[in-house]
């Protein structure tokens, strides 16, 4: 049997479990495994600049491509605390990425020694799986399982924590004996579907809620195809946008408190049966419940048995993988199809379309300085349907998902529940490195922008393209219109007069100086015409130099995004909304005016 050293047997599975890539800040508790990472060849290394940084990479380089799983590599301590907003945010959305980690030599985990922490406690409550490997025979196991976890059920993430003497140990390891273990996902029976199609049947106004799962599941066709079997209209949650087209004749629109069409909306109220599949119900989806429920019967499909039931009890409750139930939908609703005992949606599914067409957000405006819809409608007509838009929180993300377009799986790619600031940029540089032809577009405020911006520098050194639109109104825009429920403004106001760059006002930070500093190219916009031509310079620039290429808009200092605080069928438009065509010239569905 050949021997070698734990640290290069662990590499040696991360080659046969599918990895090319990682993401990581060595040190020196870590640095055996990096010496068999250089040794072994076949994985690509991407230099953070900030650990936590890195994590969001991993998370970034998973959620671009079905199959992929993300590595993210550090120090235990202080390089693992630093990951585990990543590990939190990736547990939240259910996004598989390894994080590896190394510790101190076992001998001394007791004693205070440098950087020794007891990172498998900290990371337990947010992975699958996190373990201190305390035998160096145990590794090959340990790696075999974590990917195993990673798949299985509910996908997400998991901890490896490698002592430096556990790395160095030789072991008998084998690398061509190694196989991935089989996955394990729950699957509905037939009778289920049955169940559920005929409760659907039964409905005059269904909708179908298309969540993450299906994407975590790469079933978005299947779902499109029953969609169109049976005519029901579909409502993507906002992990799950994109499944279906936005420019398809039963997108029903987004549905919410803040993420939300006010058609979408609208739609849903006149609904009186509702399925979700591999959607969680989250409650800036849902609002109030006695709101989001009344008059309307659920039947709920997901991979996860104990989801079902945590936020509202069903009508139904099916626990599966979201392709192993829709394969069963397919096939169920293709043979009522053929025998002619499905119903006609088509009245349905018409008027959900005439709301889409009535009900619409303003998006075009002249205003100096900028409002932030105009960017929005600039960004439709530069960006097409290829576009992967990177985001995580604000109402830069909040107004983006009203007013963009999406259409195709995993071209939406947000952090939905954790939402930490600083998210976007690594996870942008981790979704560029996935797909390194692709487009990919980042949107962040001036706040999640300026928590991570060394991670620019990244992308310059491994020579990582992509187009960043930074709409800056030097505020924290969120928690701003927050504070308006508290009578305050308090401590969210980012404005100063920057001495070194006077021409900028009370904006602040000169982001171009920086973004220049750190090797990337930067164009600043504060008219609303500059905005196109900017966006057509920096997919130009980017693919010319391949760095990151940032457009900043300069926004007016106040802008209120629609949203509501309580429930789906209250919320505040702030803006006056779309009356007449050219008001939202880049909506879907040109604007009927009654």
């Amino acid at each position: 049997m050949p021997r070698m050293t734990a640290a290069r047997a662990a590499v040696e599975i991360l080659k046969r479990e599918g990895v090319s890539n990682a993401f990581g800040v060595p040190g020196a508790a870590i640095n055996p495994f990096y010496a068999a990472l250089k040794a072994s060849g076949g994985v690509q290394h991407t230099l953070a600049r900030h650990v936590e940084g890195a994590s969001h990479m991993a998370e970034g380089y998973t959620r671009a491509r079905a199959g992929n799983i993300g590595v993210c590599i550090g120090t235990s301590g202080p390089a693992g605390t630093d990951m585990i907003t990543g590990l939190y945010s990736a547990i939240a959305d259910s996004v598989p990425i390894l994080c590896i980690t190394g510790q101190a030599p076992t001998a001394v985990l007791h004693k205070e020694d440098f950087q020794a922490v007891d990172i498998a406690s900290i990371a337990a409550p947010v992975t699958k799986a996190a373990t201190t490997v305390l035998e160096a025979a145990q590794v090959p196991g340990v790696f075999q399982q974590a990917f195993h976890l990673m798949r299985t059920g509910l996908p997400g993430p998991v901890l490896v924590d490698l002592p430096i003497d556990v790395q160095l140990t030789e072991i008998e390891f084998d690398p061509e004996l190694y196989e991935p273990l089989p996955v394990h996902k729950p699957a509905a029976s037939r009778k289920q579907i049955e169940r559920a199609v005929e409760m659907l049947n039964a409905s005059e106004r269904p909708l179908l809620v298309a969540g993450g799962g299906i994407i975590n599941a790469d079933a978005s066709e299947l779902l499109v195809e029953f969609a169109e079997l049976t005519g029901v209209p579909v409502v993507p949650t906002l992990m799950g946008w994109g499944i279906l087209p936005d420019d398809h004749d039963l997108n029903a629109g987004m549905v919410g408190l803040q993420t939300s069409h006010r058609y979408g909306n609208a739609n849903f109220l006149e609904s009186d049966f509702v399925l979700g599949i591999g959607n969680r119900w989250a409650n800036r989806h849902t609002g109030r419940l006695d709101v989001y429920r009344q008059g309307r019967t659920f039947v709920h499909v997901d991979i996860e048995p104990t989801q079902l039931g945590r936020i509202f009890a069903p009508d139904l409750g099916i626990a599966s993988d979201a392709k192993a139930a829709l394969e069963l939908f397919v096939e169920v609703a293709r043979e009522l199809k053929a025998a002619g005992k499905l119903k006609d949606r088509s009245v349905w599914a018409a008027s959900t379309q005439e709301r889409r067409a009535a009900l619409q957000r303003r998006t075009h405006f002249d205003d100096v300085p900028l409002k932030p819809q105009r960017v929005y409608e600039e960004m439709n007509r530069a960006f097409g349907p290829e576009t992967r838009y990177v985001t995580t929180i604000g109402l830069s993300q909040i107004a983006g998902a009203q007013m963009l377009h999406v259409y195709r799986p995993r071209h939406w790619i947000n952090c939905g529940q954790a939402g930490p600031l600083g998210w976007t940029i690594p996870a942008a540089l981790g979704v560029a490195t996935a797909d390194p032809d692709g487009s990919v577009v980042a949107l962040s405020g001036d706040y999640d922008f300026q928590f991570m911006l060394e991670e620019l520098a990244v992308g310059a050194q491994h020579r990582i393209p992509y187009v960043h639109v930074l709409v800056n109104n030097s505020y924290l825009g969120l928690i701003r219109q927050a504070q308006r429920n508290f009578d305050i403004d308090f401590q969210v106001n980012l404005e100063f007069e920057n001495q070194n760059s006077p021409e900028l006002g009370v904006y602040g930070v000169d982001h171009v100086k920086v973004v220049e500093g750190l090797g990337c190219k930067a164009i600043r916009v504060t008219e609303p015409d500059q905005l196109l031509p900017a966006f057509e310079e920096a997919k130009k620039l980017a693919a010319e130099h391949r760095v990151p290429v940032v457009v900043e808009a300069i926004l007016e200092r106040v802008t209120n995004i629609s949203m509501s605080g309580t429930d789906i069928a209250s919320v505040n438009e702030f803006e006056d909304v779309a009356t007449e065509p050219g008001h939202a010239p880049t909506a879907i569905r040109p604007l009927t005016v009654s």
